[in-house]
C-alpha cells in the first residue's frame, strides 16, 4: 500500500521517494536487495487495531500513513543533523541535494494525510496524525537547542525523546485503535503505551548510539559522538560537578565535529561513570510503564503478547 500510494506523485518527487526507500537507484532501475526498514510503526498501528478486536485491514491505511510520517521526519533530520547515512545507504540530501531531500520530505508528509482522508475514520485519525506532525516539529526544534546548549540535563533529553521518537510511536498505536473502533480511553492507554515504549527505544538507541556496532546499526562508528549529540548516557555524564562532567563538557564545548581520538577519548569518560547503568535503568522503568498502560487498555491477549514480545524487541537490540 505505502508504493501504490506513493505511484501517484509527479514522476520527479517519486523518484526521490523511491531513492529514500531504496526501491530503485538513481537510474531508476529496481533494486533486487530489500530496502532496509523494520516498519515498527505499521506493525504497532495493525497490532493497536487487532488489540482492541478488530482485523488488521482496518488499519491499513492508517499504518501507511503513520509509516509516511516517520520517513518524512528522518528526511528532514538527516538534513538537520548533517547525517551522510541512511539505512546503510546515502542520506537522499547527501545523494541529491538539500532541495531535493526537503522537497521529498514535505511530499511524505502530505502524502500522510492525504491517506487518511477517505479513511473510515477520516476525522479522528487525521486531527490525530496532524496533532503528532506538530508535536514531532517542536521536538526536532528542542533536539536543535539542546545542540546548541552549553549542557544539557535528563529532564530535557527525555522532553526530546518523548516529542520525537516517543510521539511516532504514541500516534501509530492511537492510529490502530481508532481505526479499531476503540473508544477513547482504550485509545489514550494504547498511546501512553506507545509513547512509553518510544521512549524506552529512545533510550536503548542512545546506547546503541555509543556502543552498537556500525555493521548492525548501519550508521558510521562514533557518529552521535562525533556530532556531539546530546544523548541520554552523554547527559547523566555532563550531571553534578564530577571531574568526568567538566572533561566531557569541555569536550563537548569544541564547534567542530570530534575526532576519533576525541570520540575514543568521550566514551572512556562515560565508562568510568555510572551513565550507561543509569540508561538502561530508563529503558526498563519506561518499558514497564508501556506495558502497564498496555494492560488498562484490555487487550485482546494475542495482539497483546505481539505488541510485548515488540517492546522487548525494540529495547533488547545489541548494546
Amino acid at each position: 500500500m505505502l508504493r501504490s500510494h506513493l505511484g501517484a506523485l509527479p514522476s520527479e518527487i517519486r523518484h526521490l521517494c523511491g531513492l529514500h526507500f531504496g526501491w530503485w537507484n538513481d537510474d531508476g532501475v529496481t533494486l533486487g536487495t530489500p530496502p532496509k526498514g523494520k516498519f515498527i510503526r505499521a506493525a504497532l498501528t495493525l497490532l493497536a487495531c487487532r488489540s482492541v478486536g478488530s482485523e488488521p485491514n482496518a488499519a491499513y491505511p492508517a499504518a501507511t500513513a503513520v509509516e509516511l510520517l516517520h520517513n518524512a521526519s528522518l528526511l528532514h533530520d538527516d538534513i538537520i543533523d548533517g547525517d551522510l547515512v541512511r539505512r546503510g545507504r546515502p542520506a537522499l540530501w547527501a545523494a541529491k541535494g538539500i532541495p531535493a531531500a526537503l522537497l521529498a520530505g514535505d511530499a511524505l508528509f502530505f502524502a500522510s494525510v492525504q491517506m487518511l482522508a477517505s479513511s473510515t475514520e477520516a476525522r479522528r485519525t487525521t486531527s490525530a496524525l496532524l496533532a503528532a506532525a506538530q508535536t514531532l516539529i517542536e521536538g526536532e526544534y528542542r533536539d536543535v537547542l539542546l545542540e546548541s546548549a552549553a549542557e544539557a540535563g535528563e529532564r530535557q533529553v527525555l522532553s526530546v525523546a518523548a516529542g520525537k521518537t516517543g510521539e511516532l510511536l504514541a500516534c501509530a498505536c492511537e492510529l490502530g485503535a481508532i481505526a479499531g473502533g476503540a473508544q477513547p480511553e482504550r485509545v489514550s492507554h494504547l498511546r501512553s503505551f506507545g509513547r512509553n515504549l518510544g521512549i524506552a527505544f529512545q533510550c536503548a538507541d542512545d546506547i546503541v548510539g555509543i556502543w552498537g556496532d556500525p555493521a548492525i546499526t548501519g550508521k558510521p562508528a562514533y557518529s552521535d559522538l562525533r556530532q556531539r549529540k546530546l544523548s541520554m548516557p552523554v547527559a547523566v555524564t555532563m550531571a553534578g560537578r564530577t571531574s568526568q562532567a567538566q572533561t566531557l563538557r569541555a569536550l563537548y564545548s569544541k564547534k567542530s565535529p570530534l575526532s576519533d581520538e576525541e570520540c575514543k577519548r568521550a566514551i572512556g569518560i562515560i565508562e568510568q561513570t555510572d551513565a550507561r547503568e543509569a540508561t538502561l535503568r530508563k529503558v526498563r522503568r519506561h518499558t514497564a510503564d508501556a506495558v502497564y498502560s498496555l494492560s488498562l487498555a484490555h487487550p485482546e491477549p494475542i495482539p497483546a503478547a505481539e505488541l510485548t514480545a515488540l517492546a522487548n524487541q525494540l529495547i533488547n537490540r545489541d548494546r
